[in-house]
């Protein structure tokens, strides 16, 4: 193997920000449709607003495959060595974290969708191939789950958030630059 850069790729600095752009779009999309609008009064409205959650959140099904193919193929800066292992360990915990929720959102979604009778579009290009049938059980399951992984994967959005600017201000070490920065 060879030694590791202290910077991410380019195309990990990319997949990361782009991402991050998409999941905070469709996450406040979704916040919005979910919490404030109702069919009663909004009407097409909010099936509109639905719509366009799952035309951008969909596209994070592809890049989440993509970018875990690039990370298994272009392994991450190491930490700095300021940080204690248990630091290191909650890092790569937090990681996990993330690609689990990253992948485990659009799942539920899909599965909310299709069980709802309704398909998943992606970027007002395509649809999904619809894997399940109309099934008001199966959609009684999905659709909590998939609020909570909501609720789960924003507070570790912002725990994320919380720890790249304090490695950045406070520890002044390297691993917020590593994701904006050229790659040696």
């Amino acid at each position: 193997m060879s030694q590791k850069s202290k910077y991410y790729t380019r195309t990990a600095q990319w997949l990361h920000w782009l991402m991050a752009i998409i999941f905070i779009v469709a996450y406040i999309i979704g916040f919005y449709s979910g919490n404030f609008l109702s069919y009663e009064t909004d009407g097409s409205f909010k099936g509109d607003v639905i719509t366009l959650h799952k035309n951008i959140a969909s596209v994070m099904i592809f890049l989440v495959i993509i970018r875990i193919f690039w990370r298994y193929t272009h392994p991450a800066p190491t930490l700095p060595d300021s940080m204690s292992p248990s630091m290191k360990k909650m890092a790569h915990l937090g990681h996990l974290g993330l690609y689990f929720m990253l992948l485990a959102l659009p799942i539920t979604g899909c599965l909310f969708s299709w069980s709802a009778g309704h398909p998943v579009p992606v970027l007002y290009l395509f649809e999904i191939p619809k894997l399940v049938q109309d099934n008001p059980d199966l959609t009684a399951i999905v659709k909590p789950l998939h609020i909570y992984i909501a609720w789960a994967a924003g507070l570790l959005l912002i725990g994320h958030i919380a720890a790249a600017l304090k490695h950045h201000f406070i520890d002044k070490d390297n691993v917020l630059r590593s994701m904006t920065r050229q790659h040696d």
